[in-house]
């Protein structure tokens, strides 16, 4: 559908923590989509970073009850949405990732979700599929980000965080945000959904490993409990 209109928004470019350059983009069929490319300064920042560990937003009954509903930290799931979006529900990457979570529309038709800017099913797309990663990646949270970010099974090809330096970036924030200090990776996991609990090894399971590696595709999904 050909964009009829493009133009930088003055008041939200100074209106929010990390929006130095948002754009509104105004469809033929009057649809309006709101990029946040984000301020690479500040959102690089890893003091700043931290700073925003668990941040309140008007998500935040929605983001409690499907953390809940998941067993995965509530943390876990602000920092996400924190590197992925700054809590900007009409967020759009150049890649095609949308709404809060950023989920592309591929990853949005597995976990069910019809409606990407919807806070509700975005958020509850992003927490299932969060919780899934944790669960593929058992006590190796920096491998299951990671594959959030870059797909499981690129983590899988590589055996570990994947060679692509927008990966490694988005890690190190995403666990900055998590532990609310710089993280330079050799700090340790707390497991998601245990804000107390025993810390993260590395490497993920050998039976995991050698059913994916074959085919390099895995279409599962994790069951509420």
């Amino acid at each position: 559908m050909r964009v009829l209109t493009a133009m930088v928004l003055g008041g939200l470019m100074v209106a929010g923590a990390a929006q130095a350059q948002v754009r509104l983009t105004v469809k033929r069929d009057g649809t309006k989509i709101i990029t946040n490319f984000g301020d690479t300064a500040r959102g690089s920042n890893l003091d700043w970073l931290a700073k925003q560990h668990d941040r309140r937003s008007k998500y935040d009954d929605i983001i409690e009850r499907y953390a809940a509903k998941y067993r995965i930290d509530p943390t876990l799931v602000r920092a996400v949405i924190q590197v992925e979006s700054d809590f900007n529900i009409m967020c759009v990457s150049s890649k095609g990732a949308r709404g809060l979570m950023q989920l592309m529309p591929g990853t949005a038709k597995r976990f069910g979700v019809a409606k990407l800017h919807d806070p509700d099913q975005n958020i509850h797309g992003g927490v299932k599929y969060l919780a899934y990663l944790t669960r593929l990646f058992p006590n190796d949270l920096p491998r299951a980000l990671a594959a959030y970010n870059a797909g499981e099974n690129a983590v899988i090809k590589y055996g570990g965080i994947p060679p692509y330096r927008e990966t490694q970036n988005y890690v190190n924030r995403a666990m900055t945000v998590y532990y609310g200090r710089p993280y330079g990776g050799g700090a340790g996991v707390s497991y998601a959904g245990r804000r107390s609990g025993p810390k993260l090894r590395g490497g993920f399971g050998r039976t995991v490993a050698a059913a994916l590696i074959p085919s390099a595709k895995y279409l599962g999904q994790v069951a509420a409990r």
